[in-house]
């Protein structure tokens, strides 16, 4: 049976409805409906069936979003919404037809939006556009690889070449790409957490010595207190709330800290209880501080300071004074800095009112045992690393780190981006493992750091990187400074994209491009020694298996881990002791190597067949160890810097909508913050639009506010009253990623800096609006 074509609307600015402000709670039954309605709808029941129920289950597949924990005891509904509709879009049996290839110029992909990219269904046969033409054609999988391999053997250094990787790439395809491109010669190995979490490693790994979380799943609902900062988990990771919820109802608080209201963060509907369906649902945050954009460090410092004033009123009852002598540094240099805090500063830096911090800190005294999870609102600040130290100052002054329900929580936004960095995908990983990878292969790996994503867009752009090889992801949707990364990315001599479907990096290509289909996280996956399975870690370290559950949309497809074993045997063959062919036929033969390489990892396939994986050690969590040069945590002092706005101008922050997950649009829709059937929308204070002689519903271009000289600009964006932090604005990412100029980046970290922005609002001169186009997508398979 052929399912029927599906037609995409895109609607014009003349559709777009804007709701009454942010909704009250998140969840509910509508939870549920918008989690199913397009998964029956696009995979049918069947289909569905046998993906949703499997999500997130010990004999299943791991969700393809976030990096959000499993816990011990799951239950049948394992899944959330963004979970649902992530494993809609991966696993729908819509293919892109053949035929698409010659009916589709690049130029005019180009032009498509990326839902409508998305919508045309999974890509199931390699294609390769030669140089100089503007079709992809198909070829054999023989051809593409041996068109690729050529090419990077024909580049004067490895080091012209660089190999992204996204997050949704398992540990073993991870451990095996890292593995193909050192044995190749370089380090070019950028990954999506240099745009995302480069500044929690970087700020976690100079503090307590290692850049992950410090808590397991269980402590969120034994914590006294969580403080969620830079983060929106009812749109980004909703299996969280769960969690949330069951702090709250353990007897914890919970303090939201946050320039816009949300939804999840107000109340939760549990639809998996009686009333979280009939009932009012949980009030999340105890307490909601909306702070000004960048103003987090100057907040943690004021509470910091009142926490050692309060100290000092009562000495020796309120820092825990023994782990501070046995397992820390540097507090007497903390206390002499945050003497000279100005309250004035930090209040202006903030927007708040010294009584809002007093409460904070006052919530801070009372609790035992203490969280504070933050995402990108921390780390996409040009201070967040010293953001995320001064995190570790504040859960250091009373012992909050190495005891249970207590510790230091960064939410991955990836569900195996920290897997990724485990196995590998780094451009700087210490020396430690590179010895241990050399003497495993017998090769001697490049030492030279390699380039980060910031720098590989820069040496795309002067002629020093000719081939970009991409392993999944969306690297030209996700990166900052649009223009300028579309233009590098076109100065390239070959792009090469390693995809389940259609997106923005597919249609800007260099001069040659391949696309080589992969199966998806939900197929199963069957070689020569029978059935297999990846691997993944989580957020809080925990490494558990991954079994497809579904018939591969098309038997032409090939894993990441064959694809990689294939392109490694062309590029690499035996310059180095590596079984490609092996590697292909049984996936336990990568797992071998990673237990003899990475650290932690010992005994991987018997440990990782164990129910429900097994946990990595974590000095800090396990045994308040610390991996620092002296053995010991250390409290740092960190100069603010509150983000400066120029009269006239706000300061705007890229966020993810609520039917989105990272350059992944399901819909044109933001329920929780009443957008529907549009995305060219700037959410800005009632205050500010008078102050700006603005009004609500108008159009208006965003202009980037910068000394490089370069013009950056959105046009005919429409303005959105909304309950902001005051000076602050909002748009929606990729489309507001144009305004982030590509060297605007986090000190330390080199993270693009989305999150404080320093725009001009400008009334945009009268146009017509375009009418809405419907277009017919791929075909489905039968």
């Amino acid at each position: 049976m052929t399912r029927k074509t599906p037609h995409i609307e895109e609607p014009s600015e003349k559709e777009l409805e804007v709701g009454n402000g942010p909704k009250s709670w998140a969840a509910g039954v509508p939870g549920v409906y918008h989690s199913m309605k397009p998964a029956i709808e696009q995979m049918g029941l069947n289909r569905t069936r046998k993906t949703v129920m499997a999500m997130n289950q010990k004999d299943g597949f791991d969700c393809p979003s976030c990096a959000w924990p499993d816990p011990h005891h799951r239950k049948a509904f394992e899944f959330c919404e963004n979970g649902a509709k992530a494993v809609t879009w991966e696993a729908t049996p819509v293919l892109v037809p053949g035929t698409f290839w010659a009916e589709h110029p690049v130029s005019e992909l180009r032009g498509r939006t990326e839902y409508w990219l998305g919508m045309q269904g999974r890509l199931t046969e390699p294609v390769y556009k030669p140089a100089g033409e503007d079709h992809y054609k198909p070829v054999s999988w023989d051809e593409a690889l041996r068109i690729l391999a050529d090419k990077l053997k024909g580049l004067d250094s490895p080091d012209h070449a660089a190999f992204y990787t996204s997050g949704r790439t398992s540990n073993e395809a991870a451990f095996l790409y890292q593995l193909l491109v050192r044995g190749y010669g370089t380090n070019n190995l950028p990954d999506c957490s240099n745009m995302c979490h480069e500044s929690s490693g970087w700020g976690l790994g100079q503090t307590i010595g290692i850049g992950k979380a410090t808590v397991n799943f269980d402590d969120y609902a034994d914590a006294d207190l969580i403080i969620i900062m830079g983060q929106n988990p009812g749109t980004n990771h909703p299996r969280m709330m769960t969690e949330l919820e069951a702090c709250k109802r353990n007897g914890g608080e919970i303090v939201a800290v946050n320039p816009l209201p949300e939804a999840g963060l107000r109340r939760y509907k549990n639809p998996q209880q009686v009333n979280g369906v009939i009932g009012h649902g949980v009030q999340i945050a105890d307490q909601f501080l909306q702070i000004r954009i960048g103003g987090d460090m100057a907040l943690l410092q004021a509470v910091s300071k009142r926490i050692l004033e309060a100290e000092a009123k009562n000495p020796g009852t309120v820092l825990d004074h023994a782990f501070l002598a046995e397992h820390c540094e540097g507090l007497d240099e903390l206390r002499e800095h945050l003497a000279l805090l100005d309250e004035r500063a930090v209040l202006e830096a903030t927007g708040l009112r010294s009584e809002d911090i007093d409460e904070l800190a006052a919530r801070y005294l009372k609790a035992e045992k203490v969280i504070i999870t933050w995402a990108m609102g921390i780390t996409q600040q040009k201070k967040g690393v010293a953001t995320i130290k001064e995190i570790i100052n504040l859960l250091l002054l009373r012992g909050n780190i190495g005891k249970p329900g207590a510790g230091a929580s960064p939410i991955r936004g990836h569900s195996n981006v920290q897997g990724d960095r485990t196995m590998g995908i780094w451009e700087q990983m210490p020396q430690s493992f590179m010895d241990a990878l050399g003497k495993e292969f017998d090769f001697e790996p490049p030492r030279e750091h390699g380039t980060d994503a910031v720098e590989t867009v820069n040496k795309m752009r002067d002629g020093g990187i000719k081939v970009f090889v991409a392993l999944g992801g969306n690297f030209v949707g996700a990166i900052s400074d649009t223009n300028a990364a579309e233009a590098a990315m076109g100065n390239t001599e070959m792009t090469v994209q390693i995809s389940t479907k259609l997106n923005r990096s597919h249609t800007v290509t260099g001069r040659e491009a391949l696309i080589l289909p992969t199966m998806g996280r939900t197929e199963i996956d069957i070689q020569e020694s029978g059935p297999q399975f990846v691997s993944v870690e989580d957020t809080v370290c925990a490494v558990h298996p991954s079994w497809g559950s579904v018939e591969p949309v098309s038997h032409q497809l090939l894993s990441e881990p064959a694809i990689l074993s294939r392109l490694g045997k062309l590029l690499v063959g035996d310059r180095i002791r590596a079984d490609w062919d092996g590697f292909e036929k049984n996936y336990d033969l990568i797992r071998e190597h990673i237990s003899h390489v990475v650290g932690g990892c010992e005994d991987y396939n018997e440990r990782i067949r164990q129910e429900g994986g097994f946990i990595l050690a974590n000095g800090p969590r396990d045994s308040r160890t610390f991996p620092t040069p002296t053995g010991k945590a250390v409290l740092t002092v960190n100069e603010l810097e509150p983000v400066e706005r120029p009269a006239g101008t706000l300061i705007l922050q890229s966020m993810r909508s609520h039917d989105q997950f990272n350059t992944t649009i399901y819909s044109h829709n933001d329920r929780y913050r009443g957008i529907k059937k549009g995305r060219h929308v700037v959410f800005v204070n009632p205050d500010d639009l008078a102050e700006l002689g603005l009004a609500d519903g108008q159009f208006v271009d965003i202009r980037g506010v910068h000394d490089d000289g370069e013009e950056r600009v959105v046009r005919r964006f429409r303005v959105v009253s909304y309950p902001t932090a005051r000076g602050c604005a909002a748009a929606y990412y990729p489309e507001a990623n144009v305004l982030v100029p590509l060297n605007h980046t986090a000190e330390g970290s080199n993270t693009p800096v989305s999150k404080a922005v320093i725009v001009r609002l400008e009334p945009s001169p009268d146009q017509a609006p375009e009418p809405a186009r419907e277009v017919a997508a791929g075909t489905a398979a039968p």
